[in-house]
Parts: structure tokens; C-alpha cells; sequence
């Protein structure tokens, strides 16, 4: 298992370079779903199974969306891919900059423990992340409704902004 976790995180990584390393849009959103579908799984590994799904379900349907539309808009004849130099200098730069990261905090009890939260307690009757769950819609419910009734503010925001020239609020003067 732990090899199995630390390919993932190693995934992770490379995931996330491949967003943060500026190549075309195209690239950056393989890259963001690769980094997507690891990070859930290194969450299900550690005992966060519900939480993965509704991050997957967030990432790919959310994020992806936007990214499909910005690589509508910048559409260019000649992306930048991995391979090309300025890509490869910023992925240098990260790796580096990993490298000394990993040296500075993966000293005495840091690199050490592999468990997950599961496993440092006995035997338990409901999982963490159901009992987070409990919490969120019991204490938390006028948080959901606070989000839901922003989620609806940005949504007739977006539709107002974006009706037209002749209507909207972007209208030639």
C-alpha cells in the first residue's frame, strides 16, 4: 500500500506541474485531470471516500468546464506543449523548488508515518468522513443554504453580463 501511495503522490506532483508549467490550455487541462483523479485517489487510500467522489465530481464538472471554454478562446496554431523549453525551465524550477521543500520538511517525525486516520484509532462504528457529513448538514446548513444562494447571485450575474450587446450590461455606449 505504501508503494502504491506514494506513486500516487508522485502523480500528484507531475499533475500539478503540468498545470502550473504555463504549456496551452489543451495540456493544462490533462494535466488538471490527472491531478484530479490522483489526489481523489489518494484520499479514498487514506479513509476519505466520500469526500473523493464530491471533489472528483467538483474538478471535473466545475474546473473542466472552465477549462474547455478558455481553450475555446485561446485557441492558437502552435501550442505550447511539455517538450518546449519554456515549458521545461518552469518544470525545473518546480522540481527544484520540491527538492529543497521535501529536504527542509521531511526531517525526523515528518517523513515518517504512512497511516491514515483510520488506522491510529480501535475499532470504529462510523467512518470520519460520514460523521463530517452528519456535522455538515446538521451544524452547517445555513452554511449550504448561504452557498447555494451565492451560487444563484453569480449565476443571474453571469447571465446578466453576458446577454448581449444590445441588452446586457456590456452594451457599446
Amino acid at each position: 500500500m505504501v508503494y502504491f501511495v506514494s506513486m500516487m503522490m508522485i502523480g500528484l506532483i507531475l499533475g500539478l506541474m503540468g498545470v502550473a508549467s504555463n504549456p496551452s490550455p489543451y495540456y493544462a487541462a490533462l494535466g488538471l485531470v490527472t491531478a484530479a483523479g490522483v489526489g481523489c485517489g489518494l484520499l479514498v487510500s487514506y479513509g476519505g471516500s466520500f469526500m473523493s467522489l464530491i471533489l472528483f465530481l467538483i474538478y471535473l464538472g466545475g474546473m473542466l468546464v472552465v477549462f474547455a471554454y478558455t481553450a475555446a478562446l485561446a485557441a492558437e496554431p502552435y501550442p505550447e506543449a511539455w517538450g518546449d523549453w519554456s515549458v521545461l525551465m518552469y518544470v525545473g524550477i518546480y522540481l527544484t523548488g520540491l527538492v529543497i521543500a521535501g529536504k527542509y520538511f521531511l526531517v525526523g517525525k515528518w517523513g515518517d508515518s504512512w497511516a491514515g486516520v483510520e488506522e491510529l484509532s480501535s475499532f470504529e462504528v462510523v467512518r470520519g468522513d460520514f460523521g463530517g457529513v452528519a456535522l455538515l448538514y446538521s451544524l452547517g446548513g445555513w452554511m449550504l443554504v448561504l452557498s447555494g444562494w451565492v451560487l444563484l447571485v453569480t449565476l443571474f450575474v453571469v447571465l446578466e453580463v453576458t446577454r448581449g450587446l444590445s441588452w446586457g450590461t456590456l452594451r457599446a455606449v
